[in-house]
């Protein structure tokens, strides 16, 4: 049996869309190109049961659809796996519909957080076969294609399938897989290549992914409003510190790299934390490699930020979000102002480069309140205490508690299922003084926060080896794309 993990172009004027991470979906002018972790589990323990495996990103790869759709015809594989994004589904059903007129007996599976949330809703607009729901759909996966094969006789929780010209499935996905049992992805299979020079997380390249744990600790109250993860992964699991440990190696020693990025939600604290940057010093990899992964403020001590550096961590992921209080309560971050503000600085201070993340058109946030988050980012920056930041448009994905407050509260400015909307080229959600337009010059002017004179100043006394010039080219060039992708609103 022949199996493609597929990520099919999508050709646009608004950029390269960013899909394979799965959480906030944005087209890039300037593309930057995730590797797809459980995608690449489920290839390579299907390969390790004796499958055929196709792995096949087209966008990454820079096909044309044309020439995927040729490719895939000729490779004519026994099963497509595409992962989906809200808004991007409507152009997968075509995508699925093409395909099965030229390829009729292929099964095509969709995975990801939209048809996790609406199961059926795909059944009803496209030919597709088989819908996987949850974080797990890896496991899932290899369950559906051995039990396609003959190999076993039940599928797992989770499965949305046709049968009688009915939409049924397996109950609700139980996440009870033990991720120890994971084997390391097999980076040759998954083209580790493309997926590590093209990235703006790295700063020294080849530079990949690891994913130790499945997805953020942080699950008080169902975990934040707004992520779509929360849809993936209810509860919160990781591997031992050992086995991340041994992959580093691995991919120091094997493939090179130079600096990992780690794409679990919230990297585990405490002792995990503890023993993970013990082992990192014991096996002289702080010396190898940068290390960088996704974090919470409210959650370290000084002491731990300065072990983290000594281990070799470079780049901390923040969601800051907002500087209002009433809005980070609001989407239950479980965090303060203050919090926000002392770890930065903290991080900073011991050498670390905090990297945070805002979103701005909240429906409750007026002009004043987003400007107080301004502010805020540009303290930070003036004060050397953020390093870089991404501003992004707030989006209530299908699912998310944000999502059903939208609907409730009639939050929607545009039709709920206008879901290539949900693309943050524009607000979806009202505010209540403020247009779609200037809600886009906000972002626009939290990029622009990177040019002004205080925080090159700042940067420039940063720049102590090339690595660090090339660096800030890269960065340069992808500020200037961010600020381009806000740009088409506003000139209508």
């Amino acid at each position: 049996m022949k199996i493609a993990i597929s990520y099919p172009p999508l050709e646009s004027n608004k950029g390269i869309p960013l899909l394979a991470q799965n959480r906030q979906f944005q087209w890039f002018k300037v593309p930057t190109y995730i590797y797809p972790m459980i995608p690449a589990y489920a290839a390579t323990m299907l390969r390790m049961e004796g499958y055929r495996i196709i792995w096949d990103d087209g966008i990454a790869e820079e096909k044309t659809y044309k020439q995927w759709l040729k490719d895939i015809e000729r490779k004519n594989p026994d099963i497509i796996v595409i992962e989906t994004k809200t808004p991007v589904i409507k152009r997968h059903w075509r995508i699925i519909n093409e395909v099965k007129e030229i390829l009729p007996d292929t099964k095509i599976v969709l995975v990801g957080d939209h048809v996790s949330a609406l199961p059926e809703e795909s059944f009803h607009f496209s030919k597709v076969d088989y819908v996987l729901t949850g974080g797990d759909y890896d496991f899932l996966l290899v369950n559906l294609v051995k039990y396609l094969n003959g190999e076993v006789r039940q599928l797992e929780p989770g499965i949305y399938y046709r049968e009688d010209n009915k939409v049924r499935s397996t109950g609700k996905f139980q996440l009870n897989h033990d991720l120890n049992q994971l084997p390391f992805i097999d980076r040759d299979l998954t083209k580790w290549w493309l997926y590590a020079y093209k990235n703006g997380n790295f700063k020294r390249t080849p530079g990949t992914y690891t994913m130790v744990g499945r997805d953020c600790w942080w699950r008080k109250g169902g975990g934040c409003t707004f992520c779509s993860w929360t849809i993936l992964y209810p509860s919160f699991r990781v591997r031992k510190p050992e086995l991340l440990v041994e992959e580093i190696e691995i991919l120091v020693e094997k493939y090179k790299m130079k600096e990992v990025f780690d794409d679990t939600g919230t990297f585990p604290i405490g002792s995990w934390l503890r023993r993970f940057c013990k082992l990192m010093i014991e096996h002289g990899l702080n010396e190898k490699i940068y290390f960088s992964c996704n974090m919470r403020f409210g959650a370290l001590t000084k002491e731990d930020y300065m072990l983290m550096k000594k281990a070799g961590f470079r780049m901390l992921l923040f969601g800051l979000e907002s500087a209002n209080q009433k809005t980070l309560d609001k989407l239950n971050k479980g965090i303060t102002v203050q919090d926000i503000i002392r770890e930065c600085k903290w991080a900073s201070e011991v050498g670390l480069e905090p990297h945070i993340t805002i979103m701005v058109g909240y429906p409750w946030e007026t002009r004043e309140d987003i400007l107080r988050t301004f502010l805020l980012a540009k303290k930070l920056f003036e004060k050397g205490w953020a390093t870089t930041l991404q501003a992004t448009i707030v989006i209530p994905y299908p699912g998310t508690k944000l999502y059903q407050e939208a609907l409730e509260n009639g939050w929607f400015r545009i039709n709920p299922q206008d879901y290539e909307k949900y693309d943050m080229k524009e607000p979806v959600l009202k505010t209540p003084d403020m247009e779609p337009e200037e809600i886009m010059e906000m972002c626009d002017s939290m990029y622009k926060l990177f040019l002004t004179p205080k925080y090159m100043i700042i940067h420039l006394k940063r720049i102590k080896m090339y690595e660090d010039i090339k660096w800030t080219i890269k960065g340069v060039l992808k500020v200037l794309g961010h600020i381009k992708d806000f740009m088409p609103k506003r000139k209508k």
